[in-house]
This record gives C-alpha cells, sequence and structure tokens, in this order.
C-alpha cells in the first residue's frame, strides 16, 4: 500500500481491481480542513480516462511491474506477437492494447513490454522508426518556393505528411510520438 500522497504522473496502481496509470495530479489545501488529492488517470484495461479524488489520509493498492525488450514479429487480426529479447518467450498483446501505435509496428522493431504478473498491459515505442514509402504521389514541377508537403502511404499502411522530394522506396524516419517526418534515413 502507498499513501495517495505519492502518487505522481506515470504512476500505475490498482483499486478495485482495476489498474490506473496517473496522468495528472494536483494537491488542493483549503485555509481550513483536510486536503485533498485529485487525479487524472488512465484506466490500463479499458482505455478509459477518469477522475478520482482522495483524502490525503487514503492509501492505494501499488503494483510492481515487469519491463521487457522485446521485438515485434507479427500480427494476426486479433493479436500481436512479441519475442523477449533475453529469454526468448513469445507475448501475445491484444490489439487494444496496441491500439493507434499499430502503424508504428515494423517488422523487428524493438519496443518496450510492460507487464502486470503475466497479462501485458502497455507497450512503449522507440522515439523514432524507420519506414519505406510503399506509395506516394509525384511531385508537381515548380512547386518549390515554399515549404510543400504530401501525404505517401508508408509500409505499415499510414499515412505520414512529407516533402515534396521523397519518392516511393525512399526509407523516412517518423517521429512516434507525433506521427510527424522527421528525415530520410
Amino acid at each position: 500500500m502507498i499513501d495517495v500522497n505519492e502518487l505522481r504522473k506515470g504512476v500505475t496502481f490498482e483499486q478495485d481491481k482495476t489498474l490506473f496509470k496517473v496522468t495528472d495530479y494536483h494537491h488542493h489545501k483549503p485555509g481550513r480542513g483536510k486536503a485533498t488529492i485529485r487525479i487524472k488517470a488512465y484506466n490500463m484495461r479499458t482505455g478509459s480516462n477518469v477522475e478520482m479524488t482522495f483524502n490525503s489520509s487514503d492509501r492505494v493498492q501499488d503494483v510492481r511491474l515487469n519491463y521487457h525488450n522485446v521485438q515485434f514479429l507479427y500480427s494476426d487480426s486479433e493479436f500481436f506477437y512479441f519475442m523477449d529479447q533475453e529469454t526468448f518467450e513469445q507475448h501475445l498483446v491484444s490489439s487494444n492494447i496496441v491500439g493507434d501505435l499499430a502503424g508504428f509496428l515494423i517488422p523487428e522493431v524493438i519496443v518496450k513490454l510492460t507487464l502486470y504478473e503475466t497479462e501485458a498491459i502497455e507497450i512503449g515505442l522507440p522515439t523514432s522508426v524507420d519506414m519505406t514509402v510503399t506509395e506516394a504521389s509525384a511531385a508537381v514541377r515548380g512547386d518549390t518556393a515554399t515549404g510543400v508537403t504530401k501525404l505517401v502511404t508508408v509500409e505499415t499502411g499510414m499515412k505520414v505528411g512529407v516533402p515534396s522530394f521523397v519518392v516511393e522506396g525512399d526509407v523516412i524516419k517518423v517521429d512516434t510520438r507525433t506521427g510527424e517526418y522527421l528525415t530520410r534515413a
């Protein structure tokens, strides 16, 4: 058990058999009376965001999380398959946990997998990945006076805005936090 005063952004805790990750923390101390702790938390199983209020004397159950570097292998309609880099065992991760990050998962990319007991609850991507452009429209001649961009499709099917000089077959570096083009690789 941990004191709610120790909750900070990024801390994971369990309450009513549900895992929450703190996304915002605010300590409120009125002039008279007890202090309250207000947090915004992300339900790690359902993906919903909730707001909670605690008295400063409350306690919540802390959890022990395990982190593993895993390599993405492949996916099917409902699971993503990863291989642990140390033990070589395979982990199945549900597609609702991966969510929008699936567009950045190219074969052999190394990600950080967060496990609670044996359940995969979160994946962490590297800050950028190298992706091959599979479909790109031709640049318009003479349209180079300003920073012109166009949409291209990369190997995972994701669309990325890139400068007009990027062509099909180029390998580009994409920021996984924003989904924006960084540079040619």
